[in-house]
């Protein structure tokens, strides 16, 4: 047992030995890789500072200005320890290391393939022109204005002022309807008056109103009236006008003032806007049949 315990003891004395021998060959080498490691932290900053001033110049996200030039200080870490493994000596470490990254970023993509699409999707995102940050849009069921778009959503504030967060790969994969890359709305509102009334009068009245009142008509033949249907209860008409804002807002805004509008003209000129009535004809009947009626 004590001669076992001495054998072990020496082999454990010899190794150490041996890897003292080593650092202290290879300790030119260790010394030069700490100044690199140093050295490739101090470029790494410098890297992800040029690149911001780099591209501030251009049109991206903000967000992703900051992901770009992340990544490039990442890239100049890499590169740096792949020169330190080199230095060392340590290629076949890097080997292993290679084969181990390859079956990990596989896990970690079938893992994380939801979280990798989003980001995919918001790369694709920052470099589409006609999306940018301001635009009021409407996508998947939701409109407003873009405040936001990272790596995982888009951030739209709606009218009421809250924020929505759509996620990026809905927003690529759906219909995407962008309001402010025109310098103009259209507002379309939809009415109906009586059957009792003069209709070549009412759309008379209805275009004089809308071009007094709202300065970005400039004329009556910019408004358009149009009767779209025998209702049940009204003659059903739609009004469209344009206005300059590519605003969600300001087209509500117009549109509400338009229909207070119409209706203190049509109210000036006894003109109805009816509601729906719904007629009941109950036929005469005797006393008898009524009770009969009852018991049955």
């Amino acid at each position: 047992m004590r001669k076992q315990f001495i054998e072990a003891w020496s082999k454990m004395i010899n190794k150490l030995v041996s890897w003292l021998d080593a650092i202290i060959v290879n300790l030119p080498n260790i010394i030069i890789a700490i100044i690199v490691f140093i050295s490739v932290i101090f470029i790494s900053k410098y890297v992800n500072k040029i690149t911001l001033r780099i591209l501030d110049k251009g049109k991206l996200q903000k967000s992703m200005k900051n992901v770009i030039s992340k990544l490039m200080a990442m890239i100049t870490v890499l590169i740096g320890f792949l020169l330190i493994l080199g230095i060392l000596d340590l290629s076949k470490t890097l080997n292993t290391i290679l084969a181990g990254a390859g079956v990990a970023g596989l896990a970690v993509g079938l893992a994380l393939q939801g979280a990798l699409a989003n980001t995919y999707s918001g790369i694709i995102l920052s470099y589409i022109k006609f999306v940018k940050l301001g635009d009021w849009i409407k996508s998947n069921d939701y409109e407003g204005e873009i405040v936001n778009i990272d790596l995982r959503a888009v951030t739209l504030k709606q009218i009421d002022n809250n924020l929505v967060y759509i996620p990026n790969k809905q927003v690529v994969e759906n219909a995407i309807k962008n309001y402010s890359r025109t310098n103009t709305s259209r507002v379309i509102l939809d009415c109906g008056v009586g059957y009792e009334s003069d209709l070549d009068f009412v759309k008379k009245l209805a275009v004089k109103t809308i071009t007094n009142h709202f300065d970005s008509v400039e004329s009556e033949s910019e408004v358009l009236f149009l009767y779209k249907e025998f209702g049940d209860s009204s003659i059903n008409f739609e009004l469209r006008y344009w206005i300059n804002s590519t605003s969600g807002l300001e087209v509500a805004k117009s549109k509400t003032e338009a229909i207070i509008q119409l209706k203190n003209a049509f109210d000036k000129n006894n003109i109805n806007i009816p509601f729906p009535i719904r007629t009941l004809n109950i036929p005469d009947m005797k006393l008898g049949d009524r009770i009969l009626t009852i018991a049955k």
